[in-house]
């Protein structure tokens, strides 16, 4: 873990903090454990599994679940409103299968985790002509057009909303969608897959461990079954490339946006850089 993490999971926690907990007296209580918490941790476990640790920590003092449940409805409806009018430019494109990809990455913007602030309308329309940091999507396009069974692992709620706009634009008939096994930041359940209509376009399936990544380690081996028998695996986000970057597996392909200067580093890009990156090409 980057010491810089350190400070990320901090706005993260001031962010919640402000939301949940009105009380100064308790803030002050659940700050002094926060600060406690993150002094004791093993910085030699990745990042995600520290991160599922602190959120873990912090919904059970709050006795409660999903302390972004508010958010994430939120974020599926205004993913939704605009779906129509992003369907109809992907009909009328020359590039459809490109023009989705672009906005299934457009709706990775929209996180809490960090603390930061994001405009979807915004990013959608930078992202329709945009030149990517690394840019292999051709490649991809091509190689989901081959693949008999495809992995795509969800990230956070509202974005998923242009991951099925994507998957439905592929046609593929064999497409099966991951969710995180509990709620964790803003990330993607099986509560908030159905809430859009996920099982219209995929098989949908949760990986068993409520970090905001994909820890193979810590899965659920009904979920490691289905990744190890993938032709072609989709990681969505950069919560997803914290968990796989270290993987040394052809089948995966990397869909995110740049949020700060730790995975910048590692991909050679800067913050705000889109990438589609396969590490074997």
């Amino acid at each position: 873990m980057d010491p810089k993490c350190l400070f990320c999971f901090s706005r993260a926690f001031e962010k919640l903090l402000k939301q949940h907990v009105a009380d100064t007296s308790e803030q002050y209580t659940l700050a002094k454990r926060f600060f406690g918490f993150l002094s004791d941790i093993d910085t030699e476990q990745p990042t995600p599994v520290i991160a599922r640790e602190i959120h873990a920590m912090i919904r059970n003092y709050l006795n409660e679940p999903d302390p972004y449940k508010q958010q994430k409805q939120q974020s599926n409806k205004q993913a939704m409103s605009l779906v129509e009018g992003l369907r109809e430019k992907i009909d009328a494109s020359d590039d459809p299968a490109g023009l989705s990809l672009r906005y299934s990455i457009a709706g990775n913007i929209i996180d809490y985790g960090p603390g930061h602030n994001f405009n979807i309308e915004q990013t959608i329309s930078h992202l329709e002509a945009a030149k990517l940091g690394i840019d292999h999507s051709e490649e991809l396009i091509k190689k989901i057009k081959k693949a008999n069974k495809i992995l795509y692992l969800g990230d956070n709620a509202g974005e998923i909303v242009f991951d099925k706009l994507f998957i439905e634009t592929l046609n593929h008939p064999n497409v099966t969608f991951v969710t995180r096994g509990a709620p964790v930041i803003n990330d993607v359940t099986l509560k908030e897959a159905e809430e859009v209509g996920m099982h219209k376009v995929a098989k949908v399936i949760d990986n068993g461990y409520d970090a905001p990544s994909t820890v193979l380690e810590k899965s659920e081996q009904a979920f490691l079954e289905e990744y190890r028998s993938a032709d072609l695996i989709i990681a969505k986000g950069q919560g997803n490339y914290e968990g796989l970057m270290y993987e040394d597996d052809p089948r995966l392909w990397f869909l995110l946006m740049v949020k700060c200067d730790v995975i910048g580093s590692f991909l050679g890009m800067k913050k705000g850089d889109i990438v589609v990156s396969n590490n074997h090409r």
